[in-house]
């Protein structure tokens, strides 16, 4: 058939024909190839475990779609917490209609994305919607990693004298899937940056156990969650404008549109809280790694405002970067 239709969420000869000429082709493994009503898992220590909903408009952006977005995403919020992740689950909610090349595409990411991550997709569900219920494709996912450091990195261990580090440039994913949603063209092409950190994370922690907050800075952007972690924790972040890296033509295509980069979605950025002393050696491995070679530290961990992020201007004036009201850009991820 060359469209989704309301039998393949059936539980029937439909469904099973969709899951063993389409899921199980790409996403197969071992566990999931047993096709049980669970997932039978070996956990030896204590474990991270994260869910998320994938809704993002278009389905398909510069740099990615919702299934290596998805992926990414899971993965990369299991592995902030100090963990290797290992498995995870994911649930397809269908338009009626969908072409089943899109929805192919999406699966093959899918399992390209979770091989190159290290992770097996160990159990799923899907559900077909008569069309106009849902967009085209919403994606939910749970994962879990194994956690291998001895105090897991956390929002509420930053301390007065930590450097904040980030891992490259702000704002990519942000614009990349705005400027497709509105037919937008900048001089140079914004790419999404969405990509599994987990690989990084781990070489990162293995040789720097000490790191307090590990953060992936996603919806509302390093801002939001620099006072996520403020908050968290009783403490000032206190970022330097001149010292975060924004590429020009991210920068430009804010500017344009009045948005703030800081406050624009990232997908395969992380921002790591450790202590002054080990930050060269933590850059050092960062940029070693090309989803890293842009690291830089933007700034400090203060106990003057507990709670507020205080941005310093180029000039020397400062400003208090609040967290975002509302939705500055809906169905991002």
């Amino acid at each position: 058939m060359e469209r989704v239709l309301l039998d393949y969420g059936s539980g029937g000869k439909a469904s099973h024909r969709l899951i063993g000429e389409l899921f199980l082709k790409y996403l197969g493994n071992e566990v999931l190839d047993r096709l049980d009503d669970a997932a039978l898992l070996h956990v030896s220590s204590p474990i991270s475990m994260s869910t998320d909903t994938f809704t993002v408009d278009p389905i398909f952006f510069p740099g990615g779609d919702i299934g290596s977005l998805a992926v990414h995403g899971t993965v990369n919020d299991v592995a902030m917490l100090g963990a290797r992740p290992k498995y995870m689950t994911c649930g397809f909610i269908i338009e009626e209609g969908l072409p089943m090349a899109e929805l192919e595409r999406i699966v093959q990411s899918m399992g390209e994305a979770a091989r190159e991550a290290g992770v097996l997709v160990v159990s799923g569900d899907t559900k077909v919607v008569p069309k106009g219920t849902v967009d085209k494709i919403f994606i939910n996912t749970t994962g879990i990693g194994e956690i291998f450091v001895d105090e897991a990195p956390s929002g509420h261990r930053a301390a007065p004298g930590d450097a904040i580090l980030i891992s490259g440039f702000m704002g990519d994913h942000g614009l990349a899937i705005l400027s497709k949603r509105e037919g937008l063209t900048f001089e140079a092409p914004v790419l999404s940056d969405c990509a599994s950190l987990n690989h990084l994370i781990v070489r990162l922690l293995e040789a720097i156990p000490s790191v307090h907050v590990l953060r992936d800075p996603t919806r509302g952007g390093l801002a939001t969650t620099l006072n996520e972690i403020a908050g968290q924790s009783g403490v000032e972040c206190r970022i330097f404008e001149s010292k975060i890296p924004v590429r020009p033509e991210v920068s430009g295509g804010c500017s344009f549109l009045g948005l703030d980069p800081l406050y624009l979605a990232n997908e395969g950025k992380f921002i790591c809280i450790l202590p002054q002393e080990h930050a060269e050696a933590a850059l050092a491995i960062m940029r070693s790694d090309p989803l890293g070679a842009d690291a830089a530290q933007i700034g400090d961990v203060r106990g003057e405002h507990p709670g507020k992020v205080v941005l310093e201007t180029p000039l020397g004036g400062t400003r208090l970067m609040d967290m975002l009201e509302g939705e500055q850009l809906p169905r991002i991820c």
